[in-house]
């Protein structure tokens, strides 16, 4: 079996490629850049007995998009499974946020979705396949993120994008489906605030964080046979802080 997964380096993408490589799936995954932690990546792989490879690869751009995935098939073969993990944002609020970080969130989060979502379903309709592929959103897929205007257009984009390749790619055998996660504790999150856990903690019914593990759980069981009537689906990775109401009581007393 073989996998492709976007930013595989990143925090979560790491995890993923990981949990799909330890459910039986060689992994080819893209990088910017970042040879010493691709190869690092590989290195664990490879120890838990599957094969693993990194591309650097811009995933908003269609010449570098389409380079990678013609290498990746000629690889690993038609994919059974696409992990769009891809994602940057901008900290900024709505009057003071650039046109030029619009376009660069947009191009990376929504256009890199669409871009590798297309390739991976040409493969896998050609080599006759049906197939999983898993977009990463986020809880701004469903509610307002303040100053992180991009982000939560480009998160709200990739839910309804979701559907729609559902709907269209469904009689094929493809079935496509989102994982949203909430707080979730990396080294990007962590730079952001002085107390990242404590703070989301406090907000998150379940009373911790994410860790990137949790993801990649979600991530593997919706490309598994368990999965194989689930499609068009947003799964909420969250502790439960987004299905919660604004609620002025303490829920503990």
């Amino acid at each position: 079996m073989f996998a492709v997964v976007t930013a595989g380096v990143s925090a979560i993408g790491r995890d993923i490629v990981r949990g799909l490589a330890r459910a039986g799936y060689d992994v080819a995954f893209t990088h910017l850049g970042a040879e010493a932690a691709a190869a690092d990546l590989v290195a664990d792989v490879e120890a838990i007995g599957r094969r693993a490879r990194g591309w650097d690869s811009d995933v908003g751009d269609e010449a570098a998009v389409a380079g990678f995935w013609a290498e990746a098939v000629g690889w690993g073969g038609a994919p059974d499974v696409l992990a769009n993990n891809a994602g940057i944002q901008t900290w900024a609020r709505l009057l003071d946020l650039r046109g030029d970080q619009w376009d660069a969130v947009m191009r990376t989060n929504l256009k890199g979705c669409f871009l590798n979502t297309q390739a991976a379903a040409r493969a896998m309709i050609a080599a006759g396949k049906g197939g999983s592929i898993v977009n990463l959103g986020s809880g701004c897929n469903k509610l307002a993120f303040p100053r992180l205007v991009d982000y939560t257009a480009s998160k709200g984009g990739i839910e309804q994008f979701t559907k729609v390749s559902a709907v269209e790619l469904g009689p094929k055998g493809i079935r496509v489906n989102c994982v949203a996660p909430g707080a979730i504790a990396t080294e990007r999150t962590a730079a952001e605030a002085g107390d990242y856990a404590g703070t989301w903690s406090k907000v998150t019914p379940l009373r911790r964080v994410g860790v990137p593990e949790d993801i990649a759980g979600p991530v593997v069981f919706l490309c598994s046979p368990a999965a194989s009537f689930i499609t068009g689906q947003t799964i909420w990775v969250d502790g439960g802080v987004f299905s919660q109401a604004t609620w002025p009581y303490d829920l503990e007393d």
